[in-house]
């Protein structure tokens, strides 16, 4: 069994549903990634540009900690989003909107690029894709009020930025599931499909 996976996907495509089954499946310690706790977060969303430096460099440093505690773990273990998501996909996306300066990004960059040598790769990453639609469907179904006014363009940016990473992400195996029609909350026959890909990964 698998000791380390990791989840990853853009916002909507299914991670905390997949998590929970994965916890409830396969006995994975779940480790959620610390959203709330970003001191930044109000500034950040009141002024973009001023605060999305601080607002990464806080979720880089704090997801650190989050790897170090599932490393350390005794118990197989499952995260809700990766390290390298925050660097490769949100703080990227910033920066290609010059929301991070060059500048700004050259430091960030040097202190992902020296975290991720000292991390521990998954052992497996699930890797979650699905269309524009369903995401806006299922931002709309949780109601969320944060994600409410989420546009159409920083979605496809987001998107794009995924399709990029996992083509070319090389750290270890990946296993891709198109969650567009896929239903392993309640459909039994998607849940099988599913179950067997993931038994087969995940070496049960």
């Amino acid at each position: 069994m698998k000791r380390y996976v990791a989840v990853a996907g853009t916002i909507g495509a299914g991670k905390t549903s997949l998590v929970a089954w994965l916890v409830k499946r396969y006995g994975l310690a779940p480790f959620f990634e610390p959203n709330d706790d970003n001191p930044y977060l109000e500034d950040f969303y009141r002024d973009m540009k001023t605060w999305a430096f601080h607002s990464q460099v806080f979720f880089l440093s704090h997801k650190l900690k989050l790897h170090q505690e599932l490393l350390s773990s005794n118990k197989p273990a499952v995260i809700d989003r990766t390290i390298y998501e925050d660097a490769e996909i949100f703080a990227r996306s910033l920066k290609n909107q010059k929301h991070i300066t060059p500048r700004d990004w050259a430091v960030y960059d040097r202190l992902y690029q020296g975290i991720k040598k000292t991390l521990r790769p998954p052992d497996v990453l699930v890797a979650l894709t699905c269309s524009l639609g369903a995401t806006k469907k299922r931002i709309a179904r949780r109601g969320r009020a944060m994600e409410s006014d989420i546009p159409d363009a920083y979605l496809r940016r987001l998107h794009r930025l995924y399709e990029d990473w996992f083509d070319s992400y090389d750290l270890g195996p990946i296993v891709r599931i198109d969650t567009t029609k896929l239903d392993y909350v309640e459909d039994l026959v998607d849940l099988i499909e599913l179950q067997q890909t993931l038994d087969k990964a995940l070496d049960k």
